[in-house]
């Protein structure tokens, strides 16, 4: 929950309080980064500091989702300065550091550690509300060290985002006993790809049926809470691309209102669980 200096080393320079929630993701695609930059771009319109830092190390994608390509990190006396996309949205990510975003990052797992604890070490975010990480699929290095190095920090929790077919549920249900062992909460589940509601008859279309009953069904089983359904939206696609807001380009969307609700179901969830700052030796 609270970003603060702690554990064995320092965790830059954020400020105590703020709440700290990482997204995590099984399926396809870059659904936990294009959640990152809808969050991150929501939250922020509720008028608090928020920060957004990239682990994907592999494949960082939210430079160009955030309009951000070409931008660079510039070091001052405190530390990285992370790239702004609004004056309450900061973000970092290893993408900033590379000549070009074709090339490879081609790393074993202590070069990624080692990047990790200098992203949460060395940049300097101020003072700031959320804390938001955005993590690659799996359960690799990349999961361990920020588990590890936030631990002190007191993380409220992992929002684990799935698409409703089985092969996706199969590996969340993975990703799900990974934070029960290392003893991460879990806020909630988020389904993705959700049906298409047809733009002019408001019709739903399953495009990717839930052939075993979908997130609700897994969440049901596995007592975990299911935050909300994102339907299908081609502008979502759009405006990624682009580096745009797609809750700007399509305030009237259903898949907009459901970002809103699940954002509002997080803040609910942190409230019900306010930080508590313990003593660090």
């Amino acid at each position: 929950r609270a970003v603060s200096p702690g554990s064995w080393f320092e965790l830059g320079s954020c400020t105590k309080g703020a709440r700290v929630f990482s997204l995590r993701d099984l399926d396809f695609g870059d659904s936990p980064a294009q959640a990152c930059f809808q969050w991150g771009g929501l939250v922020g319109w509720f008028v608090f500091q928020v920060a957004l830092l990239d682990i994907d190390i592999c494949g960082p994608s939210i430079p160009k989702m955030m309009g951000l390509e070409g931008e660079q990190v510039h070091q001052s006396g405190s530390g990285w300065s992370p790239v702004y996309v609004e004056e309450n949205l900061g973000v970092m990510s290893v993408g900033f550091l590379l000549s070009s975003p074709d090339d490879a990052v081609i790393w074993r797992g202590p070069k990624k550690n080692g990047l990790i604890k200098q992203f949460l070490r060395d940049v300097d975010w101020g003072e700031i509300d959320y804390l938001i990480v955005d993590t690659p699929p799996g359960t690799s290095d990349e999961h361990l060290s920020i588990v590890q190095y936030l631990s002190a920090a007191h993380i409220d929790g992992a929002v684990i985002i799935t698409t409703p077919q089985e092969v996706s549920l199969q590996d969340v249900r993975k990703e799900i006993n990974f934070c029960h062992k290392v003893k991460l909460p879990i806020i909630g589940v988020v389904e993705n790809m959700s049906g298409f509601i047809c733009p002019k008859c408001k019709n739903e279309s399953q495009i990717f049926p839930p052939t075993t009953g979908g997130a609700e069904k897994m969440c049901q089983n596995l007592n975990v809470s299911l935050l909300g359904k994102v339907p299908l939206d081609p502008q979502i696609g759009r405006s990624c691309d682009k580096g745009q807001s797609f809750l700007s380009e399509a305030p009237e969307s259903p898949a907009t209102s459901s970002y809103r609700n699940i954002i509002q179901r997080i803040q609910e969830y942190c409230d019900q669980h306010p930080f508590q700052e313990e003593k660090i030796i």
